[in-house]
């Protein structure tokens, strides 16, 4: 294990001598752009394939985890490549497996995600599709703002987009509240989501209101009270809002889509949209901290005032990353109870599981369809 630590510091220095070589001796594919500054690692192939390599003489085993693992083959100059299949275009998590240490690679840039910091890998979108892609339109900006929780007595941050033409204005503008998934913190939206570039882009082409996006930490004590007491305030207070229902929505993915459900149904008055993103409330008792036992309580709000909830909310949004996302169980049964109750809701099934391009997609379409 020392030796393998000891490796792990080194890696920087060792990453870029060799290469995937295409025709000619030259480097196959394009660098990642999520590769640090002076690498040549990991690239980018033809059919969306993905190479990665690393030197690690000592190493006795090396893979590569991308949701699935890879085995990496090992040369006589110690350097352990692999090539993956065909990759779906977006963010990707992964990890170097080194001898049975989960580490991040050196030679890309790390995010906050599945509770440490992961490697990044950005797979292009096909040509032609620019929605998640920077673009010559006015841009908007994501400014980081501290205050202290009295909820966590800690303190914390949160990332807001303002769109373009915020600051020249004198407009009042609605808000989405938007919240990351569990494993995550505020920073999963403006990194690893590109909230701004698909909002420039949407406004930019007429197809979404202009906005303020709110992206807070989601590990609280109790979310519900840290955004009714802390945030909120926070933002009508300091930016030009649309104060009231009609102007807040919330939306989250994974455990950010629970938060969402339990502040919308439990606050329905403050809020006229509502978007769940590869979420629904746990299906049984066993859930994690009982979260199962709790949700009858909000179920039996809706039953309550079920034609309050349809006429408050415009639009309750749903997605999922089809049958291959590991909360498209309790996100069935979830809705099968909304329809019993007769709340009604809209509901996007896209392929790609529990993975950030499923939820680009999912704020792509949801922020198209609010505050109209």
């Amino acid at each position: 294990m020392k030796k393998t630590l000891i490796f792990i510091m080194l890696l920087t220095l060792a990453l870029g001598n060799t290469i995937v070589a295409g025709d000619a001796g030259k480097p196959e594919g394009q660098v990642s752009v999520n590769a640090v500054r002076r690498s040549q690692v990991p690239r980018i192939l033809p059919g969306n394939r993905a190479a990665f390599e690393v030197k690690a003489p000592e190493a006795k085993k090396v893979q590569l985890d991308l949701g699935r693992l890879y085995d990496m083959t090992r040369d006589d100059n110690g350097v352990w490549r692999c090539v993956t299949d065909s990759l779906m275009p977006g963010f990707h998590y992964y990890f170097l497996v080194v001898d049975g240490a989960r580490v991040a690679d050196p030679a890309s840039e790390s995010f906050f995600g599945c509770g440490v910091m992961a490697s990044g890998l950005e797979v292009p979108y096909a040509e032609g599709d620019k929605r998640f892609e920077l673009a010559d339109v006015p841009h908007g900006e994501v400014v980081q703002r501290r205050y202290h929780s009295s909820v966590d007595n800690a303190d914390k941050r949160m990332f807001i987009y303002t769109p373009p033409g915020y600051n020249s204005s004198t407009d009042r503008y609605p808000v989405l509240y938007l919240q990351h998934g569990g494993g995550e913190d505020e920073r999963g939206w403006s990194q690893q989501g590109r909230t701004d570039i698909i909002m420039d882009n949407l406004i930019a082409q007429g197809k979404a209101v202009p906005m303020i996006i709110v992206m807070s930490d989601g590990n609280s004590r109790d979310f519900t009270e840290e955004l009714i007491k802390e945030c909120i305030p926070l933002v009508e207070s300091n930016y030009r809002v649309i104060a009231g229902p009609e102007g807040r929505a919330i939306a989250g993915l994974s455990m950010g889509g629970i938060h969402a459900l339990n502040a919308a149904i439990t606050h329905p008055e403050l809020f006229s949209n509502l978007g769940v993103f590869s979420s629904g409330w746990w299906a049984t008792s066993a859930a994690p901290g009982g979260m199962g036992n709790d949700t009858e309580k909000y179920y039996d709000r809706i039953k309550n005032d079920t034609d309050y909830f349809n006429r408050q909310f415009r639009n309750v949004w749903i997605s999922m990353g089809g049958k291959e996302d590991i909360a498209y169980n309790n996100c069935q049964v979830m809705m099968k109870r909304f329809d019993d109750l007769g709340l009604k809701y809209e509901y996007f099934e896209t392929p790609g599981g529990h993975t950030w391009p499923v939820w680009r997609e999912s704020l792509y379409r949801f922020a198209q369809r609010i505050f109209k």
